[in-house]
C-alpha cells in the first residue's frame, strides 16, 4: 500500500493526507512512541549511514550517523538516569550543533525526560529567564558558556567536553523505551514575545506525527533526499523542520554550527551536494549579498523559506542561482506550519511572495474586523479554525482570486529580523534598566539585509554620543542575547504617547515611514 512519503503531487496530498495516514509512517502509536526511536534508532541498521552533516564555521566537516547518534543517546539515557533524572524532569542544553548536543538531545527523550534546547549566545538575563522558567535538573553546555551558566541557582551545570564522552563510553548502548505519544518530550521556546518572559510551547512525542504534514508538503522532504537546514537547532525551524523532521524519515540532513558564514553555508550545498535546502529569507539575502554564489556548483531542486516574506530582489537570486522555485512555509512554533507551497509538486504553482495554500486538512481566513471573511485584495487577520472555533494568529493577511495567502504585517509589536522573532516591550524593559535610559520605545524599521532591524528611541538626560550609543546596544546584547538588540538608536527629547500616556509605536512607525518615503523622493528627484 502507498505512503503519503511516495506522493508528490498537490493534488495526491489532498486525496490522502490525514491523520490516519501519517501514522503509517512511524513504528509507534499513541501507546507507545518516542521521537528518538523514531528519528535515530530505528534508522541505525549498522551501515554507518550519515544522520547529519555539520559545517563548522572554521571550516570542518563533522559528519555523524545513525549509527553513532542511537548508541550515544542510549548511553546518555542511562546516565540520566544514574544522575537521578525521572520521566517528565526536564533537562536544559545549549550547545552548538555536535555530537553532544544531539546525544543530549535525543539521550534525553529517550529516557522520557523534556528536552530543552537553549540558544549559545544568550546572555545571563535571557538565559536567567528560561532557566527560571522551566526549571531543568541539568543544563548541559560547553566550558565556553560555563561562566554564565554556573552563576544561576536551583540547576546543576554539566560541561560537554571529552570527559562527559568518555564516561559515557562505559555504558550500555542499547536502551528500553517506554512513553507514549501523550508523553511531553520537548519545552520549545519562542525565540520571543510580547512578554517579558518567552512562553515555552509543550510538545509531546505525538508531534512528530503532525510535523509530518510541515515536512511533507512545507519542504518537501521525500526519502532519497540530500537537506540542509541553516537555522540553529535552539529555535523552532532549526529542531523540528530542520532536525526532527527530515531524520524521522530517515533522511541525511545538515546544519552549521558558529558564527553565520554565507560563504561556508554556500560551499557546504556545493560539496554536500543538496537537493532539498530550507532557510530563513535572510539566509538567501547574506547568500545574495556576499557577492560570491556564482563561484559554487548547485544541485537543488526543493528550495524553502521561512520567518519572514522575502524581497524581489533576493526571489531574483534565488531563481538565478538555483533555478527552482523559491517555497514559503509559514507558521508559529505555537500552532505549526499551516500555509505551504508544496515543494517538488509539479501541479502547484508556485506565486513569488505568496505564502501558499492551506497543508491539508487545516482551515484559514482572512477576517474583517466584524468577523465576516475578506474578500480577495482586502487585508484582514489572519484566522485558524481549531476544534469549531476561530483563533487569531496575530497576523495581517489577504487572499487573491486563487485561494493563494499573502502576508500584510503583524497584528502586534513583535518585531522580525533575520528570520528571529523578538519582544519589542521585552528589548525596551532592559534598555530601562540602565540608568542613562530615561524613556525608551523600540520598533521594526526596514533593513535590506535582514528584513527589520530594531531600532531604539531613547530619551536620556546626557550628552547623545557615539559612545553612549555603542554602550546601550552592548548592555542589551549582553542581557539578552547576542541578536536581540537594537541595530539603530536615535536619542530624542519625548516620545509620542497616546491618551492613556502609554508609548505610541504606530506614530514612531508612521513618522519612520514618511522620513523613509522623503529621502527615496530626494533621491528619485533630479538635480535642476
Amino acid at each position: 500500500m502507498p505512503k503519503l512519503t511516495d506522493y508528490t503531487r498537490f493534488q495526491d496530498a489532498q486525496a490522502h493526507a490525514c491523520s490516519r495516514a501519517l501514522w503509517t509512517i512511524f513504528d509507534g502509536n499513541r501507546d507507545h512512541l518516542n521521537i528518538a526511536h523514531e528519528c535515530i534508532a530505528r534508522h541505525a541498521d549498522g551501515s554507518g549511514r550519515p544522520a547529519v552533516r555539520i559545517a563548522h564555521t572554521d571550516g570542518r566537516d563533522e559528519i555523524l550517523s545513525f549509527d553513532e547518534l542511537s548508541v550515544g543517546s542510549a548511553r546518555f539515557a542511562h546516565w540520566l538516569e544514574r544522575q537521578g533524572i525521572q520521566p517528565g524532569d526536564r533537562i536544559a542544553f545549549m550547545l552548538e550543533p555536535s555530537l553532544p548536543f544531539y546525544v543530549s538531545l535525543f539521550g534525553a527523550m529517550m529516557a522520557g525526560a523534556v528536552t530543552v534546547p537553549l540558544f549559545t549566545l544568550f546572555g545571563p538575563d535571557g538565559l536567567r529567564l528560561r532557566i527560571d522558567d522551566c526549571a531543568p535538573k541539568l543544563l548541559i553546555t560547553n566550558a565556553d558558556k560555563a561562566s554564565i551558566a554556573r552563576g544561576l541557582t536551583g540547576v546543576r551545570v554539566v560541561i560537554a567536553d571529552d570527559a562527559l564522552l568518555q564516561e559515557l563510553s562505559t555504558l550500555p548502548s542499547s536502551y528500553r523505551l517506554t512513553t507514549r505519544g501523550d508523553d511531553l518530550a520537548v519545552f520549545q521556546y519562542t525565540s520571543g514575545t510580547t512578554r517579558e518572559l518567552p512562553e515555552a510551547v509543550r510538545h509531546s512525542h505525538r508531534a512528530i506525527v503532525t510535523l509530518m504534514y510541515a515536512a511533507l508538503y512545507g519542504t518537501g522532504i521525500r526519502p532519497g533526499d540530500q537537506f540542509f537546514c541553516p537555522s540553529s537547532p535552539a529555535w523552532g525551524h532549526g529542531l523540528w523542520h530542520g532536525t526532527l523532521a527530515p531524520l524521522a524519515l530517515g533522511v541525511t540532513t545538515g546544519t552549521c554550527a558558529g558564527r553565520f558564514d554565507p560563504v561556508r553555508l554556500m560551499r557546504a550545498l556545493q560539496d554536500y551536494r543538496i537537493t532539498n535546502v530550507s532557510a530563513a529569507a535572510t539566509h538567501y539575502r547574506m547568500m545574495n549579498n556576499s557577492g560570491r554564489a556564482d563561484t559554487f556548483t548547485f544541485a537543488v531542486d526543493k528550495l524553502s523559506y521561512t520567518g519572514e516574506p522575502i524581497d524581489p530582489e533576493t526571489l531574483g537570486f534565488i531563481d538565478r542561482t538555483f533555478a527552482v522555485p523559491a517555497c514559503s512555509m509559514y507558521g508559529t512554533t505555537e500552532i505549526g506550519v499551516v500555509l505551504v507551497n508544496y515543494p517538488g509538486a509539479a501541479d502547484h504553482v508556485v506565486k513569488p511572495g505568496s505564502l501558499g495554500r492551506p497543508v491539508p486538512g487545516v482551515r484559514l481566513q482572512v477576517q474583517l474586523p466584524d468577523g465576516s471573511p475578506a474578500p480577495p485584495g482586502v487585508v484582514g487577520e489572519l484566522m485558524l479554525q481549531r476544534r469549531g472555533r476561530w483563533e487569531t494568529t496575530k497576523d495581517l493577511a489577504r487572499i487573491d482570486d486563487d485561494g493563494y495567502f499573502y502576508h500584510a504585517g503583524r497584528a502586534d509589536d513583535v518585531i522580525i529580523s533575520a528570520g528571529w522573532t523578538m519582544s519589542a516591550v521585552e528589548i525596551e524593559n532592559t534598555l530601562l534598566q540602565h540608568p542613562a535610559v530615561k524613556e525608551a520605545a523600540v520598533i521594526g524599521v526596514p533593513d535590506p539585509t535582514r528584513g527589520q532591524i530594531v531600532k531604539a528611541f531613547i530619551v536620556t538626560d546626557q550628552a547623545p554620543s557615539e559612545a553612549l550609543l555603542a554602550t546601550l546596544q552592548s548592555y542589551t546584547r549582553e542581557r539578552l542575547s547576542q541578536h536581540e538588540f537594537p541595530r539603530a538608536i536615535a536619542f530624542v527629547g519625548e516620545l509620542p504617547k497616546t491618551p492613556a500616556g502609554k508609548v505610541h509605536r504606530k506614530a514612531l512607525r508612521d513618522h519612520e515611514a514618511g522620513e523613509r518615503a522623503r529621502q527615496l523622493s530626494t533621491q528619485e528627484t533630479p538635480n535642476a
